[in-house]
């Protein structure tokens, strides 16, 4: 028998819309977490010399655009892995993503689909899918935000 828990947010959390999810659904969600999170973490990360050595030529909003990406990206693949304000991070990771898409399409004219003549856009859009998804269900049960939401129903008891 596989043991279910309710996740439900908002203002009508406890009423109505509420979504039950079983072990099996809480790790999907925390793969699909622990996958967009190395993302995010690893495309930060590979910003950080941006700091120290900025390349010739590159102007400075992009540069500063550069900056504050290896600072976001990074806490937010963090808040990911811990499961922490997960909705919140990924809707904010995805508002990077949305970015990320529009500069591939209009600077280096991407296509749909990645060719061996250039960079594609169904990479963007895939990680774009996973935040939308964690965006509309959550951490799942392994997670702070589950921890969180159950000492609060506690106390609230």
């Amino acid at each position: 028998m596989s043991v279910s828990r309710v996740d439900s947010v908002g203002p009508g959390a406890g009423v109505g819309g509420m979504q039950p999810y079983t072990k099996v659904q809480d790790t999907a969600l925390l793969v699909l977490r622990l996958v967009v999170a190395a993302i995010f973490l690893y495309a930060g990360s590979a910003k950080w010399p941006f700091w120290s050595a900025p390349p010739e030529g590159m102007s400075v909003v992009l540069l500063n655009v550069l900056k504050f990406l290896s600072i976001v990206e990074p806490l937010g693949g963090l808040a990911l892995v811990l499961g922490v304000l997960t909705r919140w991070a990924a809707g904010g990771l995805g508002i990077i993503m949305v970015g990320a898409i529009f500069f591939a399409r209009l600077a280096l004219h991407a296509g749909l689909f990645t060719r061996p003549q250039g960079t594609g856009l169904d990479y963007n859009l895939l990680i774009l899918a996973g935040c939308i998804a964690l965006i509309a269900f959550g951490a799942g049960g392994w997670s702070v935000d589950a921890i969180r939401k159950k000492a609060f129903a506690q106390a609230a008891v």
